[in-house]
């Protein structure tokens, strides 16, 4: 079973959610990860896909948008808003309002949430989910800005 941690910032602001996901991306990747991002919508998977070039200044993380066809090098972020291929479900970072599928074969969850109803709603459904899974789950809280709270 993988290992689950939610990431709860106290923004109300969806920006705010994408940059702490940047930082969260691009720390996976420098350890070696090469996660897949599971956006709610393909026009979320935009906003992150062009942000992750801009977010830092002289920060590069290899990414692009998954459209069901795998990518020429497998030592890549991708991001989408359909289930991860088989080769980027190690690392799950999920945006989406739903559990990735084939949970099972994932080693990390990282569910980022920010400070919004449907939101937090859709997360505390899938919180749920994970438990009865019999799966452990971390909670961190965040600032509005993504530091660490407790």
């Amino acid at each position: 079973m993988p290992e689950v941690a939610f990431y709860v910032l106290a923004s109300e602001d969806e920006q705010q959610r994408l940059l702490f996901v940047c930082k969260l991306v691009e720390k996976a990747y420098r350890s070696g990860s090469f996660c897949y991002v599971l956006a709610d919508t393909d026009e979320q998977a935009r906003k992150l896909d062009d942000l992750l070039w801009t977010f830092r200044r002289g920060s590069f993380i290899p990414h692009q948008l998954y459209t069901e066809s795998l990518p020429p090098l497998e030592h890549v972020i991708l991001i989408g808003a359909s289930e991860p291929p088989e080769s980027w479900r190690k690392v799950i970072v999920n945006l989406s309002c739903q559990c990735p599928s084939n949970i099972e074969q994932a080693e990390r969850i990282l569910e980022v949430l920010h400070d919004d109803e449907a939101t937090l709603t859709a997360g505390r459904l899938r919180y749920r989910r994970y438990q009865q899974l019999g799966i452990a789950i971390k909670k961190h809280k965040l600032d509005q800005k993504g530091k660490l709270l407790e």
